[in-house]
């Protein structure tokens, strides 16, 4: 019988015990180093990864979503791995029991107690494989299930773990083997997966073909012990083909890489406001412009969907193989030419200083020191503001900044958030006409802050680069830095400016609004710069030397020009992304004319094809097979279908989603065959 003198020294002593253990463990947590550096990756707004950045030596480790990991996969690592673990503390004392008295009959270790948690302790602390090791490991187990949930902790796992070469975690190894996300995997795909951490050198799929299918068999088999296979599915399975290693996509580089840098510590990934369809469009469009216009030359696209200010895409450079192409010239300062003259005759009419049909005097003229010359070197006497900004004169707009004042000018666009670079002496002199002409600095990002703003009744916003922004964006006031019926007299002027020679942006007119859009040239032909509203798009687009070098007789309307309707054309075009499985090939049945006594011809489903349906199972709706042949008879998985007895129809439910070999039999033994793929929806 306890006493209760000696049950509370019991007790005490236990809690004794427990501060001390709780202290010890605080004095010398785990070390959570290498869990808090990985790999930030950039998606397109629906989710297509666009870049990431590796980490220390190169090394891809792309932190786990389980939110964006299969839950199925995860169900069978689970199963496979450490069936227990959403029970266990760290330590599974079954497993460890286990193990060890397999060790004492067989006189070695021929079975593992390494519990997921565990195995997390060893890739945050690589130590050599020892007892002693594995003891540190089960101490740091029990302290991280203290710290952590047991899905941070598989998150943290399916982070580290090592897929060869220099992939580390479950997302890196997905995109890099299988060209997707983890979000649907096949059951081959789950079970490599599942086989490469525990000898990721050994069992890589593009070095070691053989190993790694045989690997990849010994978890199905694994998996069918563990009922979360059919036999079936894994010789489905164990039939798949071993991938080949794929480079990371390098989408947007620029503006990918910019949101990787700025991404916060421990978030898996960015979504950015980039359409990864559209930017597919305009990268190889800049380049094939940049290259047409010199060696030298380069070019830089900016689409910002005005609602929200979403950059849609954004082209930094012409390609990291021309000279500058490692420089995002969307933020590099540069002259606008004649881009900014919109702006003064939109202020201009905003403050009752002009109407559209007022007359201006367009001859030579003298601004104090300053003489412009309109750029073809002719006078054209008396026009109204309509032509002269549609025809883009400078005399008559070099007149209206004076009016309205260069200082309040530039002030008024800094109010919208827009900064010029203006030379210092312009500054200290307060002279500044030459601002009409693109006598200060602007970067197309902000050119792209102001034409959004005349695309949105004056109202001025940042540039949105990722969704959470753009959301934002609809719902701030901004700033007004023009009246919506200034803004629109603009609009409508610039709707009427002659487009380039025998080009019209047809995608875009045919049914909707024209494009209304301005061209610049710099001094030297140094920039050419055209800027477009349209669609609901605002649009830059800049061509010319990443050094800022001139060259020689290309003008805004020339270089760039073409380029801007070019984007236009493709905003809204139909997508060209590419599906995330298809056939490589056309299907057994169509790789050429058979006759009708060379046997029968699966019709559907294709070899290869990929079948979504609404539910599965025996009461959903099913799949009318069909095939050309007398007297078929239809197999799944070797197993015969039936006739529907009302119909006559064959009509195939499948069981489950996943992978499945069909093949339809003539009487005279003849066959044909097809390997589908079964998707239903989640949840």
């Amino acid at each position: 019988m306890i006493t209760i003198p000696r049950l509370t020294r019991f007790l005490v002593g236990f809690l004794a015990v427990q501060v001390v253990l709780f202290a010890l463990s605080a004095v010398f947590p785990p070390d959570m180093a290498r869990a808090k550096r990985s790999s930030p990756v950039v998606l397109d707004h629906r989710g297509a990864w666009l870049r990431a950045l590796p980490v220390e030596d190169g090394r891809w480790r792309v932190r786990a979503d389980l939110q964006r990991t299969d839950k199925t996969f995860q169900k069978r690592l689970i199963a496979v791995e450490d069936a227990r673990f959403r029970r266990h503390l760290g330590v599974d004392p079954l497993a460890l029991v286990r193990a060890i008295g397999s060790a004492v009959v067989h006189g070695h270790a021929t079975s593992g107690a390494s519990t997921l948690t565990m195995q997390t302790a060893r890739l945050l602390e690589p130590r050599p494989r020892n007892l002693a090791s594995k003891a540190i490991e089960m101490v740091r187990a029990v302290q991280l299930e203290a710290r952590l949930t047991k899905d941070e902790t598989l998150a943290l796992y399916l982070t580290l773990a090592p897929y060869g070469g220099n992939l580390e975690g479950v997302r890196a190894a997905s995109l890099a083997y299988f060209g997707h996300e983890p979000t649907s995997l096949t059951d081959g795909e789950q079970a490599l997966l599942i086989a490469l951490p525990q000898s990721p050198e050994a069992r890589r799929p593009d070095r070691h073909p053989e190993a790694a299918r045989a690997a990849r068999r010994a978890v199905l088999d694994k998996m069918v012990r563990a009922h979360v296979l059919t036999e079936a599915a894994a010789s489905e399975a164990d039939a798949e083909p071993l991938p080949k290693r794929s480079p990371f996509p390098t989408l947007a580089w620029h503006a990918a890489g910019e949101l990787a840098l700025a991404a916060p510590a421990g978030q898996p990934s960015v979504v950015s406001t980039i359409d990864a369809d559209l930017q597919t469009r305009l990268e190889p469009m800049a380049a094939a412009v940049a290259t047409s216009q010199g060696p030298d030359v380069t070019a830089a696209i900016l689409v910002v969907e005005i609602k929200g200010r979403a950059v849609r895409a954004l082209v930094g450079s012409a390609g990291r193989d021309r000279p500058g192409g490692w420089i995002d010239l969307t933020r590099a300062v540069r002259s606008p030419g004649s881009a900014l003259k919109p702006f003064i005759y939109a202020f201009a009419f905003d403050d009752g200083a002009l109407a559209p049909d007022t007359q201006i005097d367009d001859a030579a003229t003298r601004f104090a020191d300053y003489q412009p010359e309109n750029f073809d070197h002719v006078f054209h006497d008396k026009v109204t503001a309509r032509e002269a900004l549609a025809y883009s004169l400078n005399v008559p707009a070099v007149a209206t900044l004076e009016k309205i004042g260069p200082d309040a000018f530039a002030a008024r666009l800094e109010s919208g958030g827009v900064k010029l670079l203006r030379p210092v002496t312009a500054r200290r002199e307060g002279s500044g006409l030459a601002l009409a002409l693109g006598g200060a600095g602007i970067t197309p990002r902000d050119m792209a802050v102001l034409y959004a703003a005349l695309g949105d009744g004056g109202v001025a916003k940042p540039l949105a680069f990722t969704e959470v922004e753009a959301r934002q964006r609809e719902h701030m006031i901004g700033t007004r830095i023009v009246r919506p019926e200034a803004a629109a007299q603009v609009l409508d002027i610039l709707r009427e400016a002659p487009g380039p020679r025998g080009r019209a942006p047809s995608a875009l007119t045919k049914g909707g609004p024209t494009m209304a859009f301005k061209t610049g040239t710099s001094y030297g032909f140094r920039d050419a710069v055209a800027a477009g509203v349209v669609g609901g798009y605002a649009i830059i687009v800049w061509t010319g030397r990443a050094d800022g070098g001139a060259r020689g007789g290309l003008t805004g309307r020339e270089a760039a020009l073409p380029l801007l309707f070019d984007v236009a054309d493709v905003i809204d075009a139909p997508t060209i992304a590419p599906r995330p499985i298809a056939p490589k090939a056309a299907p057994d049945a169509l790789q050429r004319l058979q006759q009708a006594t060379e046997g029968p011809r699966l019709i559907f489903p294709p070899d290869g094809a990929t079948v979504q349906v609404d539910s599965v199972g025996p009461a959903s709706r099913g799949l009318v097979m069909a095939a050309g042949g007398e007297n078929l008879t239809w197999y799944v998985a070797g197993a015969p279908l039936s006739a529907d007895p009302v119909s006559g129809k064959v009509i195939w439910r499948p069981a489950a989603p996943g992978f499945y070999r069909l093949k339809v039999v003539d009487s005279q033994g003849r066959a044909a065959s097809a390997r589908v793929r079964i998707k239903a929806p989640v949840g």
